[in-house]
This record gives structure tokens, C-alpha cells and sequence, in this order.
């Protein structure tokens, strides 16, 4: 598949071949080559990023030469470039791992409380296929639980009763409780496939609030509960400038780049208002606070981490530096940021 598709374009392609990728992003309008390059993901505790469905790439250096970096004939070389962050030259072309066509049922819970994410977390985001949390942090109770479950596949819940202490939803919600569900994905348990189910909003909307920010942060699965806990903490500063914050899981990898870089992780995301002084203000604020917990930020999103403490998250980051000198000596593909964090 060309780098510039969309995953949108590229699920409907295979559907209609009956076949499927193993996992999809919130948003489905993302290139390829883009979401590859920055570690994004879809959820699931099995389930790895985007790149995890990769088995080779071509690419074109700075030099205009062609490289082909194959994951079967070179893992380790592959494990270096894939999540490449636009540094080490042009994404022209991918090859993906497929799979049969599967079906998806998505079940929308309401009103999660604190107590019940803190004591039971890991049961909860390991109860279907994919599962979301959503919160505004206007208190420590989750808003929503989003769960997307394998049609094919017993549920392990009772979608007509409370869920943990939330309460089954009997119709349509969009993760901002004041947006209309129109442009979310079909929820209320039915079964529909894989393409129109694992993200959560359609192709033919607009995803999400449409003016917004965003930053995500990538911790130890082993340490979510004290770092929720922790940013609940600093709600206060938080609920003014968010529309939504998402917790999600995610598979660990050996990419070196990679956000779940041989770790499983929980990925915080928020979605801020469209206001970037004040969002700017509480950005190293959330990240102090997240300091403790090992929290890796997302490459394609706003954060504040200075180059010492990414050296410190990504151990292999030095080795990717050089891997991105070599293939662009004369930085060519280089700009402020890549300079802020290479």
C-alpha cells in the first residue's frame, strides 16, 4: 500500500476482499505512513500499535536512493526505521500483515466510578477486545467505558446490566457528552465489521471536535492506577482546557522509537480546547505529574519533555539518532522539532 493512503481508503480495499488489519486508530482519516511513523495505536491489551501490523517498507533517503527495510530478513535494522518520525527519509510504500474479515459489537457504559477503576483497572480494560475509558476529569469517576468485543467471540460481560458499577447505555454517545453521536461509529451492541466498529468515529464526518489539541502519554501498564490517580489529582487545573481524555492499552513492541517499546502500556490521551496558551500553561504540569510513572509522550502530539528525559524513556533513542544521521547526513528531512529531540 503508497505511504499517503488513508486507513479509511485502505479498510474499505480490504473489506471488500475479506480481509482486515488487526487493529484500527480512533480516527480513520490518518495516513499509513504517518501513523506508522509516530507510534500511533488503536487499544487492546494484545493488540500492538499500528506498526505493529508492518512487515517491511520502502523508503527514500536523502539522497533519493531506495531502502527496503524487511522485518523477516533484517528484525533488527526493521525495528529501528519503522517508527522513523519523518527523520531518516520518505515513506514511499508499506506491505501489512492481513487477516480473515471479523466482526465487532461495541457496548457504551456510563458513569464509571473511581472506586471501581481503581480496584478492578486491569479486569476492566481486559474485558473485551478493545476497550476506552473516557473522562473530563471534572471529577475522578470515568464518564463513559467503550467496549469493542469479537462478534464471533463470547462476551464476558452482561450488556443489560451495570458494568462495575456503570450503567448500560440504551442509546447513542459521542465521548463529549454535549457533541452529537451522529459522526461516532454504531454502538448498542450491534454487530457490524471490523472497519466500521474498532474506531470511534466514521470516515464521512468530521472525527472528534474538529478544533482541538492533542497530547498522549504512554506508561507501564503496572503503573496506571497511581498514574491516574496522580493526574486526578490536578483535575482542577486539567477540566477547564480538556474536552475529553481517553485510557486505552497497548500491546508492547521491540521497536525502538516505539511508545510501548517492550512494555505494555496505558495510553492517556487528552483532547484539549482550542487554546494553546492555556493548554501550553498546564502541559509541563500533567508532565511533572507524570514523571514518576515512566510516561512516554506521543511522538505526533504537543508535549514539553526536553531531550535528557526522552534519552532517559527511550534507550534506544541514541541509536536511532545515528541510524537517522546515516541515512540523512546533510539533515535534509530534519526540522526544529526532530533538532529539539534527536
Amino acid at each position: 500500500v503508497a505511504g499517503h493512503v488513508t486507513y479509511g481508503y485502505l479498510a474499505k480495499e480490504l473489506q471488500m476482499n475479506g480481509l482486515a488489519l488487526h487493529n484500527l486508530a480512533s480516527l480513520p482519516h490518518i495516513s499509513i505512513a504517518g501513523a506508522v511513523a509516530t507510534a500511533t495505536h488503536g487499544s487492546g491489551v494484545g493488540n500492538r500499535n499500528l506498526a505493529g501490523s508492518v512487515i517491511a517498507f520502502e523508503i527514500v533517503d536523502a539522497n533519493g536512493e531506495l531502502h527496503v527495510f524487511d522485518s523477516r530478513s533484517n528484525s533488527e535494522a526493521f525495528n529501528g526505521a519503522v517508527i522513523g518520525l519523518g527523520a531518516i527519509g520518505a515513506v514511499t510504500s508499506l506491505t501489512l500483515r492481513v487477516e480473515p474479515t471479523f466482526n465487532i459489537r461495541q457496548f457504551v457504559y456510563s458513569g464509571l466510578p473511581a472506586h471501581s477503576w481503581k480496584q478492578y483497572f486491569d479486569d476492566i480494560m481486559g474485558v473485551g477486545y478493545s476497550v476506552s475509558l473516557f473522562t473530563d476529569w471534572k471529577s475522578s469517576d470515568m464518564n463513559q467505558v467503550w467496549i469493542k468485543a469479537r462478534a464471533n467471540e463470547p462476551l464476558n460481560f452482561d450488556p443489560l446490566f451495570p458494568f462495575y458499577d456503570a450503567q448500560p447505555c440504551f442509546h447513542k454517545l459521542h465521548p463529549i457528552a454535549s457533541v452529537s453521536p451522529e459522526n461516532c461509529t454504531e454502538q448498542l451492541g450491534i454487530e457490524g465489521p471490523w472497519l466500521d466498529r474498532l474506531p470511534h468515529f466514521r470516515m464521512e464526518f468530521m472525527p472528534s471536535a474538529g478544533s482541538e489539541l492533542q497530547s498522549e502519554y504512554l506508561l507501564p501498564c503496572g503503573n496506571a492506577v497511581n498514574a491516574l490517580t496522580a493526574i486526578a489529582r490536578i483535575k482542577e487545573l486539567i477540566s477547564p482546557v480538556v474536552l475529553i481524555s481517553e485510557v486505552r492499552t497497548v500491546a508492547s513492541d521491540p521497536f525502538w522509537m516505539s511508545t510501548a517499546y517492550e512494555s505494555d502500556c496505558v495510553a492517556v490521551h487528552f483532547t484539549w480546547k482550542d487554546l494553546p496558551t492555556e493548554v501550553w500553561e498546564v502541559i509541563p504540569k500533567l508532565e511533572e505529574v507524570l514523571a514518576p510513572f515512566e510516561a512516554r509522550p506521543h511522538w505526533g502530539k504537543l508535549f514539553s519533555i526536553q531531550k535528557p528525559e526522552l534519552e532517559y524513556l527511550y534507550p534506544k533513542l541514541d541509536q536511532f539518532r545515528k541510524l537517522a544521521t546515516r541515512m540523512d547526513s546533510t539533515g535534509k528531512f530534519s526540522n526544529d522539532f526532530l533538532r529539539s529531540v534527536l
